[in-house]
C-alpha cells in the first residue's frame, strides 16, 4: 500500500483539513495505517467520499480537493468536519474527459482513433496485470482495424477472457450481460451506434458502422474499443461492491464503535456510489452512525433499494431496504446529460435473451444516476433548486434532478463526471443537517 501522508490541512494536495485517505485493495482489505489516521481525526462529522471508475490515484485526489473546497463555508459553527477520501483500485480511460480537469473532445484527438493511447494502455496493464499477452493483442487489433469477421471473433474472445466470462447461453449464465455473449459483430454495431448517440465523431472509414457483412467492417472498431471499455467497467462494478461490503462498511463500523459520537456522511460518485451503498450491508440494523448518503451519478440500478421489482414481484433490489440503516436520507442526484448512464449503462446491463434487443428501451436496466430512485413508494422527486430551497426529507430515499449543473462533458460519457459544483456540496450539507 502506498503512503498517503498525514491527516492535516494540505495533505496530498488537499486544501481542506483535517484530511486523510482510506485505501483499499481489490479484495476490500484496508491499509490499516490509513484507517488509524482517520480514527485520530478531531471532528464531529466525517465526509467520506468514494471516487468512481474513471480515476487513478492523482485524479481521485484532485476530485476530492475540488469537491470538498466549499464545505468550510457551508456548515454551521457547531460542526467540525473531517474529510476522508476513499481510494480503491479503479482505472482511468484517458479518452473520457473530466470537466475542469481535461479538455473536451479527446475522442477526436489525432493520432489515436480506435487505438489505445499510451496512458490508457498502461492503465489497462495495471488493471489486468496477469493478462499482458491478451492486452497486447487487443491493442494490436484496435490499431490495425482489420476488415475481417474473424478478427472481430478473436477480439470478442479476448475481451471475454479479460472480463472473466464465458460465451455461454443466457440459460446457463443469466447474469452475464449480452454484450459479452451475443454475436460480437452485432454487439460492435450496437456500440458504434451508441457512441454516435453519445456525441462521438463518426468513424473515419467512409463505410460507417451500419454496414452489412459484405460491405466492410473497419467502421465497427470504435464499437470494439467500447466493448473493451465495458469489460473494464464490468470488472470494476463487481469490485466496487466488494470494496464497499467487505472493506468500507466494516471499517466504518469499527470507527463508529471507537468513536460513538462521530457522525458519518457518505458520498459516492459513479461506481463510488456503489461502494458507499454496499457498505450499508455492514451497518448493524439498529446503528445510527450513518447520518446521510449522497449518490452522485450513481452507476447501479435505479431499483437497487426497492423491496419489490416492478418486473419481478418475487424479488427485490440488491440493496433492498438498506436505506433504513441510514439515520437520515439517501439522496440520489441524477442528470439527463449523463451519456454513460443514459446510453451505455442500460446497454451493458441488459441480460442475454431480452426481446427488446441491445438498443431497445427497457426501464428495468436504468441507472440511479440517470433517472433517480425507482420503485420506492412515496420517495419524492425534486429539482436541485427545490432541494436547496426547501430541503430534503429527514429519512428515506429522495431523487434530485441535478441536470441544471451536471451538464458538461464530451463523448462517450457526457456529463457523468461533471460533479464539482458548490450546489452539490450544499445537497450533502442539507442531507446531513449540517448547515448554518
Amino acid at each position: 500500500m502506498a503512503d498517503i501522508g498525514g491527516g492535516s490541512r494540505g495533505a496530498v494536495g488537499i486544501g481542506v483539513g483535517p484530511y486523510a485517505e482510506l485505501t483499499f485493495d481489490s479484495e476490500g482489505d484496508v491499509d490499516r495505517a490509513t484507517q488509524g489516521t482517520v480514527s485520530r481525526m478531531e471532528a464531529t462529522d466525517l465526509l467520506v467520499f468514494a471516487h468512481g471508475w474513471n480515476s487513478d490515484r492523482s485524479t481521485a485526489t484532485r476530485l476530492y480537493d475540488r469537491f470538498f473546497a466549499p464545505f468550510p463555508g457551508l456548515v454551521g459553527s457547531g460542526v467540525r468536519l473531517g474529510y476522508v477520501g476513499v481510494v480503491w483500485p479503479a482505472m482511468r480511460f484517458s479518452d473520457e474527459p473530466i470537466p475542469d480537469f481535461d479538455a473536451p473532445g479527446l475522442l477526436a484527438a489525432p493520432g489515436f482513433g480506435t487505438a489505445l493511447d499510451p496512458v490508457t494502455r498502461r492503465a489497462l496493464a495495471e488493471f489486468w496485470p496477469e493478462r499482458r499477452a491478451e492486452l497486447d493483442r487487443v491493442a494490436e487489433l484496435l490499431e490495425e482495424r482489420p476488415d475481417s469477421a474473424s478478427a472481430f471473433m478473436e477480439f470478442g474472445a479476448l475481451v471475454r477472457e479479460l472480463a472473466g466470462v464465458d460465451a455461454v447461453p443466457a440459460a446457463v449464465a443469466p447474469s452475464v450481460p449480452a454484450i459479452f455473449t451475443d454475436d460480437v459483430l452485432e454487439v460492435c454495431r450496437a456500440l458504434s451506434a451508441a457512441l454516435l448517440r453519445a456525441g462521438a465523431p463518426a468513424p473515419a472509414d467512409p463505410a460507417g458502422p451500419g454496414l452489412t457483412l459484405g460491405g466492410g467492417l473497419r467502421g465497427l472498431w470504435g464499437g470494439a474499443k467500447e466493448l473493451l471499455r465495458q469489460a473494464a467497467y464490468y470488472k470494476m462494478k463487481k469490485r466496487a461492491g466488494v470494496v464497499g461490503e467487505r472493506g468500507l462498511g466494516p471499517v466504518l463500523t469499527e470507527l463508529a464503535a471507537a468513536r460513538p459520537a462521530l457522525r458519518f456522511h457518505l458520498i459516492g460518485h459513479s461506481f463510488g456510489a456503489r461502494v458507499v451503498s454496499f457498505s450499508l450491508r455492514a451497518v448493524p440494523d439498529r446503528a445510527r452512525y450513518v447520518k446521510s448518503v449522497t449518490l452522485l451519478q450513481g452507476a447501479f440500478s435505479h431499483y437497487a433499494f426497492a423491496d419489490r421489482l416492478p418486473h419481478d414481484k418475487s424479488s427485490g433490489g440488491a440493496l433492498r431496504g438498506l436505506q433504513r440503516r441510514v439515520d437520515g436520507p439517501v439522496v440520489a442526484c441524477h442528470s439527463p446529460h449523463d451519456s454513460a448512464l443514459k446510453v451505455f449503462y442500460p446497454l451493458a446491463s441488459r441480460m442475454a435473451g431480452d426481446s427488446a434487443g441491445l438498443l431497445g428501451f427497457d426501464e428495468r436496466w436504468g441507472a440511479i444516476g440517470h433517472d433517480g430512485v425507482r420503485a420506492i413508494p412515496g420517495a419524492p422527486r425534486l429539482s436541485l433548486e427545490t432541494a436547496l430551497r426547501e430541503g430534503v426529507p429527514a429519512a428515506g430515499c429522495v431523487s434530485v434532478d441535478a441536470g441544471s449543473v451536471v451538464r458538461r462533458g464530451g463523448a462517450p460519457s457526457g456529463a457523468h463526471s461533471d460533479i464539482c459544483h458548490e450546489e452539490l456540496a450544499r445537497v450533502v450539507v442539507t442531507a446531513g443537517r449540517m448547515g448554518r
